[in-house]
């Protein structure tokens, strides 16, 4: 039972929507005002701004298959307002006033991303719900209150300490000790918003050039296997295949990530299960498992596998390996044991952006033209969105509050040349999971492991 019936096809999500054939291959050598690389959420949606605050704009969006075909149409569908990178880092190096209009920008990114959905008629199945993290173990415990005493600190997440009862009222996690909930987080459909998304920027003028692979970047030009696309302002908004381009081998790592997806669940389940708010779900283990509450009545639940493929290599087709959809499942009847024998329908996996020092980044460099922006380590859905605005101002040289952000023109050394970077990044999660078992055989405070491995990975 644990085992999905269908695996790869980019995603469950493009299942159910149908998948796009590629449309308008760029056919020779042009010139533009805006190459945007990328046909991915941070791309759309600069390409989608630039064309609200400037319509005149020639932009092209150059997309290597179809758009949304990376992360953008894999992920768990978190639209949530966690800024990459943690606001304590953040501050040591903008100060607390920065980071807290930092953290406002997002709270209103996920209503602006709702807003624009609903504006441009995108059916993307949106639910403001807020985020469950759920404690299942003393240890675990222990960081939900510090959580919520981060909260304390920093009001503007609105986190806030929920007891077992309280918790489990919102969703019946099995074991629950406690838990904590962050408003500012909705469930989305990412294939129906990225597919939406795409049509509305064609409405708009902008030229998306799929089955158009970038090769590589220069100021004023992007070459591709189709021809070269010349244009003032070139912006890489690649994330999780940046390591494909010329160059850019060590910039981001493209960190594997993997989901599965239940058949509709019975009503006498999600009698038990609750879940009526449609909360988006975390656990608070090192390696930790995330879900969703599916329209039509599934659970979507997504987690690591094999973290990272030696040379920073990307698997295109999204397949999933038989381990790593048994631990999702077995994650998932752990959470819930009455659903243990409802079938898998579908498993896949895709990549997403890490840097070296887990944040985010938007930058532009006016003299060259050149810009670009990602690394948001797994919560890009919502960061795209106020990612692109952001591009969008800085193009066109708007002194907007958005280009004063603690992230804008942030500089991340490289990641390390391979080996080292295989052997660090499995080494980091072989200590995760230790510290995880750990920590569920009876260990009350957080592993020493776990906090030694954010030490080296650039996370604590």
């Amino acid at each position: 039972m644990s085992l999905p019936r269908v695996t790869g096809r980019v995603s469950w999500w493009y299942d159910d929507l149908g998948h796009p054939t590629p449309a308008d291959p760029l056919d020779g050598d042009t010139a533009c005002d805006v190459a945007i690389v990328g046909g991915g959420f941070t791309g759309l949606w600069a390409a989608y701004y630039l064309s609200v605050l400037q319509p005149d704009l020639d932009v092209r969006v150059l997309e290597a298959r179809t758009a949304g075909y990376g992360a953008s149409g894999r992920n768990g569908g978190w639209l949530t307002a966690t800024v990459t990178g943690g606001l304590d880092g953040w501050a040591r190096t903008h100060g607390r006033d920065a980071v807290r209009r930092f953290q406002l920008a997002m709270n209103d990114t996920v209503a602006e991303v709702a807003d624009v959905a609903q504006r441009e008629g995108i059916d993307a199945r949106i639910r403001r719900g807020g985020t469950l993290l759920a404690a299942r173990n003393p240890a675990q415990l222990g960081r939900a209150r510090a959580l919520a005493e981060h909260g304390r600190e920093w009001p503007e997440t609105g986190a806030r300490l929920l007891t077992a009862e309280q918790a489990a009222d919102r969703v019946n996690v099995a074991g629950l000790l406690g838990g904590v909930r962050e408003p500012h987080c909705a469930r989305v459909d990412p294939a129906r918003l990225v597919r939406g998304l795409t049509e509305t920027v064609r409405r708009r003028g902008v030229r998306v050039h799929e089955s158009t692979a970038v090769r590589s970047i220069e100021p004023g030009a992007a070459h591709t296997e189709r021809g070269t696309v010349r244009a003032r302002h070139v912006l890489r908004c690649t994330e999780g295949f940046t390591a494909d381009l010329a160059g850019e081998r060590r910039t981001w790592v493209p960190m594997n990530s993997s989901m599965i997806i239940t058949d509709p669940l019975p009503e006498d389940a999600w009698a038990a299960i609750g879940w009526e708010r449609f909360d988006t779900l975390e656990d608070l283990s090192h390696v930790y498992s995330y879900a969703q509450r599916t329209t039509d009545g599934r659970i979507a639940i997504g987690g690591r596998g094999n973290p990272y493929r030696f040379g920073s290599r990307t698997d295109n087709d999204g397949g999933i390996d038989a381990r790593t959809a048994e631990t999702l499942h077995a994650i998932l009847c752990s959470w819930f044991p009455m659903i243990r024998d409802v079938p898998v329908a579908h498993g896949w996996s895709g990549v997403l952006g890490v840097p070296r020092d887990w944040r985010a980044t938007v930058a532009h460099d006016p003299v060259t033209g050149l810009g670009h922006a990602g690394g948001y380590v797994g919560t890009g859905v919502a960061a795209t969105h106020l990612a692109g605005r952001t591009l969008a101002d800085l193009v066109l040289g708007r002194d907007t509050d958005l280009v004063s952000l603690p992230w804008v023109g942030h500089r991340v050394r490289r990641w390390e040349p391979e080996p080292l970077r295989w052997l660090g990044i499995h080494g980091l999660y072989a200590a995760y999971r230790l510290a995880d078992r750990r920590e569920f055989a009876g260990a009350r405070r957080t592993s020493p492991l776990a906090l030694l491995a954010d030490r080296v990975s650039g996370r604590g």
